[in-house]
Order: structure tokens, then C-alpha cells, then sequence
């Protein structure tokens, strides 16, 4: 232990981090300059990785919840070597690698998209689940531990009472939380918005909690050395700090601890950047050096945490050596590849909803996928995901052998969890609900679109045909939503959503082969709370000529030279079936009908391929339970798309079905207005 280096380290911390937003004229200098303290004891002195090897499986890992106080972990990656001086001094920059609100970057120590307050804690609850599922198959030695860091403005996200809640119940005792705790947000200080205490209401939910001066290094270390020894409980460690710790005014006299320092460059504010840098022990002409002896200090760290980290290999290795099949499970269960799975015999009962043909693919995968875990918002009966659980069991506290995740009301912090448990590594998350509900998850989905996560989402109830449960139940605008995804890129170049809604039993066994095949992206199955009948195989077998769905789009009905080309996905595909047996026996025209299960899917294949099902030379009309926008790309501006512009009501299902136009007889009557219309038109 040496005071002087490690006030000097903290310090040029605050430095970096008051020079960066400097430079980029943009950020939050204030927040940093009070964490610097805590995230300089906690690298140097308890973090555990290899500086050699930074995706090692089983490293520690540091979920940021504040994305703003980006500047403390690039300036302290920066001492670790992570990051070049150019790095730091091009913040914010177009083609920089510190863009701002971090993105994933693990080779450099970015382990979540950080940002959206709330939502990075819990990512960080939902990685220390899976070091949890994991140990428990694998042994005692996987004791690495995730570390998170959030502020006032996390802890007052609602989404935050659902991950202490959840974390608090499951007794992650492997998960570390420091509090930045300044009293000091953006526009406020936090007295004008909550009278919160903080440490009861995380002791209610079941954490260890300790209060300690977070500018001091001794209560740093003890909190920390504590939380690194608990047993049965999460820890919370609320560091009482200062808001732009070491900010000085243009006379020298102490400016912290106000709200101006939080979102602005402190040459904005009352405080002087020249002299705050000198009060750092900075150079005003080179402030993104690293100090000469902090440099010594921080390039003997590093040999030290790689030596650290060779010791705790080599206790694996021996495992390895004693237990190889179990190695060998682990390696596959991080390597993302899937066992052999065989879908076509997963059986299926006829005209099943396809919550249900979806939960006996969930009761196959129980058995045939072992690193898997599904989640459900306190709906596993209702949204069949208890296919699965009836093969597993839910995980608790001192046991998680199951694979079974009962998360409560509480959908967007069971996503966000998803997605903690995605950036873990080395297992597939599940999460399910209603499709309505989808709402409350958008802010995860959006992230795991973003980060790139392979999460399956499982949405049920997908129309108004829910029926009795009224209009607050049934999704109408939904689906319209979420394949806005599909159109949208992420940085790798692909679409940064796989939507999925399959028309029949056969159709969503392969849709879920689909989503898990998927590992880049997430993926959402949009699935019926009503039978749906199951259409009729033209062949031999109706799922080998489903598994043409993985083109996005086919015809589930072919006759040459159509009429007209019906396009639908769902449950409506179906009712085109009837609408086109009514066409041909009393119209005596000849039909097509396309099952689109994604558009997004479907776009990617050859122009050759999609004329093929949507021949643009002829009249095409769609039908969709939810808003017309839905299918209206692809019957283009000359077909006609049939959906809902209205919420729902309250009535049985057939009922709603009759009165908003969804049977096969009023169908055929649009489809044949529609012909003839465009008949009269040519």
C-alpha cells in the first residue's frame, strides 16, 4: 500500500477525465473526478483479469451503469494499457474507440453498452446469474465476480427495484455494487427529487449494505475485502463522494460539489481548467499524459495481474486434466454452437395455438440444451414457457442447478438480466410475455440489438384476438414496432432483429430452429394465444416444406399463373386459406398464398427468389391483425393490405374475429373487391 500513488493515480484519473471532455467540448468531467477514487483501489488492488488474454471466460467483470462517467473507465483503461493517449484525447470523436456512452469493447475492458440509466446494473445482475448457473455445473473455482458501478440517477430507474429485488432473492453474493453516491444529478441535487433511504431499501430486498467515504482508500479497501468475503448476500457499497472532486476556481479555491460540474466541460463552470489540471498535479500543455511515477506503478500492475492470472489457469488446467468430459461441456457451452437437434420430432397435436407448439419445442430443447436458462414474467403458464420448466426447475438462492429463471412482473429488468447473461458468455437467455407487454421491454431490446446479443424473445397473445382482456391486452401496433428492428442496421451491417411470427405448428418449430441458430442478433417469436389450423402439407411433409420459412417467405400455396397472391404471417395465414378455398370454388380463380414469417429475412434473399413468391405482375392483397404497415412493402403501391387501424375490444375471439373482418368468407369478399378494382382500373 502506498497513500502517495494511489492519491497520484486517482488523480490523474480526474485529470484525464476533466482533459477529455475539455477537448471534445462535451461529457460529464464531475462524475468521474468523484469515482476516480474507488475505480483506481478496486483495479489495482481487487480486480481480477489477465492483461495478456481480456475475453478470458472467467475474469472479473465491471457492468457500468452510468454511461455518462464514460471518461473514469476510458481514463482508467488507459492506465492499464487498454487504451492509446490518442484514444483518450479523440473522446467523442467520429471513428473514435471512445465513443461516449461505451460500447461493448471487451478486448479493451467494455463489458455492456452503457447508457440508458438503470439498464447496466442490470445487465450486471444478470451476469452474475450466469457465473452462478455456470459454477454450478462446473465447481467452486468459477468465483469471478461482477462488479457494477451506478449513480443517483440509476438507482432512482424504476428498473432498479427489479434488479435489487432479484438479486436480493437469488443471493448473488457475487455480485458488487458501488453506489457513486454525490447527491448531485444533472438538472437537480438529489433532495429535490426523492427522500429515499437508499440503504434500507436495498437491506429490504436482501443486500449486504455499507456506507463509507468514497474518497477514502482504507473504507474503499475494507468495503471491498468484505463484499469479496459475503457468502449469502449482494453487496451495495454507497461511497459517499464529491461531485468534481479537486475542481478549483480560477483563484485557487476549492468549486465541488455542484450540480453545474456534472454535464459540461468545468471550463463552463465556476471552476478554471488550468488550475484545476495544476490542483491534479497535471501538465496544462500535455493533460492526457500519465504521470511518470503513475506510469511505473500501473506497468508493474499489469505484471502482476498477468502472473495472478497464470495461477488461477493453471488451478484450471488441473481440473481440466481431472475432469475432461466437464471441460470439454464447458468449451461447447462457450463456443456458441448447438447440439444435434432433431425439430422434425418434436411431435404436435393438430390446430394447436402456437404458444403451444411452442412450448413442446421448449420441453424438447429442456432436454437436448443444457445451457440454457428462461425467464418469464410471471407467466410461464400462460405463455407455455413452462414446457420448459416442467423439464427443469426454477433457480434459487443456494441452487442453481435449475435453469428456470422466475423473474415476477418485471419485464424489462428479466430483458435487461437477458442481456447481462448474453454478455456473459457461455449460455442462451429465454425470456417471455405478453406481446403487449413487449412495450415495457423495448429499452432492453433496443440494447440487444445494439450489443449485438443473441437473445430469444418469446411474445405470446400476439393480437387482438386475446380477446376478452380488452383493448389494454391486445397488441395491434406491436408488431409494426418491432419489425422496425429488421429494417434497422446495427454496426456490424445486418439487421438488428430476427422477427419471427409463424403461421402454424410446423412454422414455429421452425422458427425456433431459426432463432437458435441465430447468435448475433436477437430474435423475437410472435406466437398465438388461439388454435390456429395448421396448413395442409403439399407434399409429404408439412415440416420439411416449412423449413422453407428460413428464407423469410414462401408459398404455402402454388398454382402457376395466379389471379391474385395472398401474403400474410400468423394466424392469418390460415383464414387466406379459407378466403382462397371460397375464391376458387365460387370465383373460379386461382390463388397463392405466401407466408412471410420475416420480412427481414425474406429481403436478404436473391431479387430472383422473392419474385418467385411476390411476383410484382400480379394483384397482391394482404392480411394482417395488426396495423396494415405491416405488409404494406411488400405488396407495393399497386396491392392492397387488410389489418386493424383501430384498438381492440372486448369479446371472444371469433366474435372480434366477425366484426373486424378476419373470417375467410369476409376476406374473400375484400380480396374479390380488391380484383376487381384492379381489373377495372387496367
Amino acid at each position: 500500500m502506498n497513500k502517495n500513488i494511489d492519491q497520484r493515480s486517482a488523480d490523474n484519473i480526474r485529470a484525464l477525465a476533466v482533459a477529455m471532455v475539455e477537448k471534445a467540448n462535451s461529457g460529464h468531467p464531475g462524475g468521474p473526478m468523484g469515482g476516480a477514487d474507488f475505480m483506481h483501489i478496486l483495479y489495482s488492488e481487487f480486480f481480477n483479469y489477465d492483461p495478456s488474454d481480456m475475453t478470458w471466460p472467467f475474469r472479473d467483470r465491471f457492468f457500468m451503469d452510468a454511461g455518462h462517467l464514460s471518461t473514469l473507465m476510458y481514463a482508467q483503461y488507459y492506465l492499464l494499457g487498454n487504451y492509446a493517449k490518442e484514444d483518450v484525447a479523440n473522446f467523442r470523436q467520429w471513428g473514435s474507440i471512445t465513443p461516449g456512452h461505451p460500447e461493448v469493447d471487451v478486448a479493451r475492458g467494455i463489458e455492456n453498452t452503457s447508457g440508458p440509466l438503470g439498464q447496466g446494473h442490470t445487465m450486471g445482475v444478470g451476469a452474475a446469474i450466469a457465473a452462478k448457473f455456470l459454477k454450478a455445473r462446473f465447481g467452486d473455482w468459477m468465483n469471478h465476480k461482477v462488479y457494477g458501478f451506478i449513480s443517483d440517477g440509476g438507482v432512482q430507474e424504476e428498473i432498479s427495484q427489479g434488479a435489487g429485488r432479484i438479486a436480493g432473492h437469488l443471493g448473488l453474493n457475487n455480485f458488487i455494487m458501488f453506489f457513486d453516491s454525490n447527491d448531485i444529478q444533472l438538472s437537480t441535487s438529489t433532495d429535490e427529487v426523492t427522500s429515499e433511504d437508499t440503504a434500507k431499501k436495498y437491506e429490504a430486498w436482501g443486500w449486504k449494505v455499507v456506507t463509507i467515504d468514497g474518497h477514502n482508500h482504507d473504507e474503499i479497501r475494507k468495503a471491498l475485502t468484505d463484499a469479496n468475503n459475503e457468502t449469502e448476500k449482494p453487496t451495495l457499497i454507497i461511497g459517499k463522494t464529491i461531485m468534481g472532486k479537486g475542481a478549483v476556481a480560477a483563484d485557487g479555491s476549492k468549486f465541488e460539489g455542484y450540480c453545474e460540474l456534472h454535464g459540461q466541460p468545468i471550463g463552463h463552470t465556476g471552476a478554471d481548467y488550468e488550475k484545476t489540471l495544476l490542483n491534479l498535479g497535471a501538465s496544462v500543455e500535455n493533460p492526457f499524459d500519465i504521470y511518470s511515477d503513475v506510469s511505473d506503478f500501473y506497468k508493474n500492475l499489469i505484471s502482476e495481474k498477468t502472473a495472478q492470472a497464470a495461477k488461477k489457469k493453471a488451478v484450471i488446467n488441473a481440473w481440466r486434466n481431472e475432469n475432461k468430459a466437464l471441460a470439454d461441456k464447458l468449451d461447447f457451452f462457450f463456443s456458441g454452437k448447438l447440439p444435434e437437434l432433431d425439430f422434425e420430432s418434436i411431435e404436435h397435436k393438430a390446430g394447436l395455438a402456437t404458444r403451444v407448439a411452442s412450448s413442446n419445442v421448449l420441453a424438447y430443447l429442456a432436454e437436448h440444451v443444457e445451457n440454457m436458462i428462461v425467464s418469464s414474467a410471471d407467466l410461464s403458464n400462460s405463455d407455455k414457457t413452462d414446457g420448459f420448466l416442467k423439464k427443469s426447475s426454477a433457480l434459487q438462492k443456494g441452487d442453481f442447478s435449475g435453469s428456470f429463471l422466475q423473474a415476477g412482473v418485471a419485464e424489462l429488468t428479466m430483458s435487461c438480466i437477458a442481456n447481462g447473461i448474453a454478455l456473459h458468455g457461455g449460455i442462451i437467455p429465454v425470456v417471455a410475455t405478453f406481446f403487449v407487454f413487449s412495450d415495457y421491454m423495448k429499452p432492453a431490446i433496443r440494447l440487444s440489438g445494439i450489443q449485438e446479443l443473441g437473445v430469444k424473445y418469446v411474445w405470446t397473445h400476439d393480437a387482438f384476438r386475446v380477446g376478452e382482456d380488452g383493448p389494454t391486452h391486445q397488441p395491434v401496433e406491436q408488431e409494426a414496432q418491432i419489425r422496425l428492428l429488421e429494417k434497422l442496421k446495427n454496426h456490424s451491417g445486418k439487421n438488428s432483429f430476427l422477427a419471427l411470427r409463424p403461421a402454424d405448428s410446423a412454422e414455429t418449430s421452425v422458427a425456433w430452429k431459426m432463432a437458435l441458430e441465430n447468435n448475433d442478433t436477437p430474435t423475437g417469436l410472435i406466437l398465438s394465444r388461439q388454435g390456429i389450423k395448421d396448413i395442409p402439407a403439399q407434399g409429404q411433409s408439412r415440416y420439411q416444406e416449412a423449413l422453407e420459412a428460413t428464407k423469410g417467405g414462401y408459398l404455402v400455396k402454388k398454382v402457376d399463373n395466379p389471379d391474385v397472391v395472398l401474403i400474410a404471417n400468423g394466424s392469418e395465414v390460415s383464414t387466406l386459406i379459407d378466403a382462397a378455398q371460397i375464391l376458387e370454388e365460387r370465383e373460379n380463380l386461382k390463388v397463392s398464398i405466401a407466408s412471410i414469417i420475416s420480412e427481414g429475412v425474406f429481403r436478404q434473399q436473391s431479387k430472383a427468389y422473392q419474385e418467385s413468391v411476390i411476383p410484382k405482375n400480379k394483384p397482391l392483397f394482404g392480411l394482417t391483425a395488426g396495423l396494415p404497415v405491416n405488409l404494406e412493402g411488400l405488396v407495393g403501391e399497386n396491392g392492397k393490405v387488410f389489418g386493424l387501424e383501430h384498438f381492440g375490444y372486448s369479446a371472444p375471439a371469433k366474435v372480434l374475429d366477425d366484426k373486424f373482418g378476419f373470417t375467410g368468407e369476409k376476406v374473400a369478399k375484400n380480396v374479390l373487391e380488391y380484383i376487381n378494382e384492379t381489373v377495372s382500373v387496367n
